[in-house]
């Protein structure tokens, strides 16, 4: 259980659609909030928000072997909504949720029809907000205006990085008065062969599922930054898609999120991971120089450029610590191996770099697990100005 005496770095708690959550992770809709049980234990691990399971009219019936893995820290699934009646939802599993202390989100789908039975129930049972989900935009907007004009608790529409302009989709909905934007859910159709049996891994009706995990972050990073970018007036956004450590958290609000769905997280390493990621979010953010969400949320944005930025990089090695003798550099030689060019050598503790074959594609940087190599842009020189003028001249004579 999260003992907030821990969090002695910065303020992880946030506002979000007009509720206090103790943290900004918000437990996503999947097989970890399967029902009353699932969500406490989210809540106590130090979730600031639990999701249900999607109700639906029906329950779900799901096909035999429905998830599987991608790699170490993705998944693929055809899961379906909630597989319990909505009955249950309203009368034991929202009530019970509520009652142990958690903020309760209710997801709802997947038709204007649906929208119409449930979100009046959905609010009565206690949920805080109601979050939308459709397939498309067509399908979500009715939902939302409908939503509106029949309950009071906020309501955020989860949007699906499939769509063909999610971005816009998520000002549409703004402007049709959704409190929030959740985004992007998962990403697919996508396909895993079990080549022992030379068969698709999913029993779904085509054999396809959908990916969700570390693999489709930069996907969902990328929206969540243009999303926020175009709605500067937008605080109640909540980022869906790969979150497997604090950094990452880190890095979804500097592209401007202010919650942090978990969903594959939880599943891969157990629901009470959350507790850690909140001790170590906590930490993290005071170790960068923030000391809250808030002050985090956004801060990349200054920092984008508006064109290429073409200049060398100035490289620096570090083989020991601070005290001289202890080893910074373990001699991995990853720095060398990912090096297409041939361009850099290590010789303990010495290490050469030929910058006439180095490109300056930074990837050694990336890969080194201690921070032993760094580097920070050179200044531009005029040969550089030369070459970012030829590059901008190419893209105009092939447009």
């Amino acid at each position: 259980m999260l003992d907030k005496s821990k969090l002695t770095g910065a303020d992880i708690s946030v506002d979000f659609c007009g509720c206090h959550l103790q943290s900004p992770y918000i437990l996503s809709s999947g097989p970890l909030c399967y029902g009353a049980e699932g969500m406490i234990k989210g809540h106590e691990a130090g979730a600031g928000a639990v999701v249900t399971k999607t109700i639906r009219l029906g329950a779900a019936i799901n096909p035999v072997h429905h998830m599987g893995t991608v790699n170490q820290d993705s998944l693929i699934n055809c899961e379906k909504w909630a597989d319990s009646d909505r009955l249950n939802w309203y009368e034991n599993e929202i009530p019970k949720t509520v009652a142990a202390g958690a903020v309760v989100i209710g997801s709802v789908g997947h038709t204007l029809k649906e929208a119409q039975a449930i979100v009046k129930d959905v609010e009565r049972a206690g949920a805080h907000m109601i979050e939308l989900v459709s397939y498309t935009e067509d399908t979500l907007i009715p939902m939302l205006d409908y939503t509106k004009a029949h309950v009071d608790i906020p309501v955020i529409c989860k949007l699906s990085g499939n769509w063909p302009d999610t971005v816009a989709t998520a000002r549409r909905c703004l402007e049709h008065g959704a409190n929030g934007i959740c985004a992007i859910d998962s990403i697919g159709p996508t396909l895993k062969i079990d080549i022992e049996k030379a068969a698709p891994e999913m029993m779904s009706g085509d054999g396809f599922g959908w990916m969700t995990g570390a693999a489709m972050r930069p996907i969902a990073m990328r929206y969540n930054y243009q999303i926020a970018k175009e709605n500067p007036q937008l605080m109640n956004l909540y980022a869906s898609g790969g979150v497997m450590k604090a950094d990452d958290a880190i890095e979804y609000m500097m592209a401007g999120a202010m919650g942090i769905g978990v969903c594959t997280a939880g599943i891969l390493k157990g629901v009470e991971y959350v507790e850690k990621m909140c001790y170590d979010l906590s930490k993290r953010l005071a170790e960068l120089g923030y000391s809250s969400i808030q002050e985090v949320n956004r801060a990349a944005h200054p920092n984008f450029p508006s064109e290429e930025h073409i200049s060398g990089l100035n490289f620096h090695f570090t083989p020991f610590k601070e005290d001289g003798t202890t080893k910074k550099c373990v001699s991995c030689k990853k720095c060398e191996t990912v090096c297409c060019y041939d361009a850099r050598k290590l010789t303990f503790p010495e290490m050469t770099v030929d910058m006439d074959k180095c490109r300056c594609c930074g990837l050694c940087l990336d890969v080194c697990p201690t921070g032993a190599l760094t580097a920070e842009l050179a200044p531009q020189t005029e040969k550089d100005l030369v070459l970012a003028q030829k590059s901008k001249d190419f893209y105009e004579l092939v447009k």
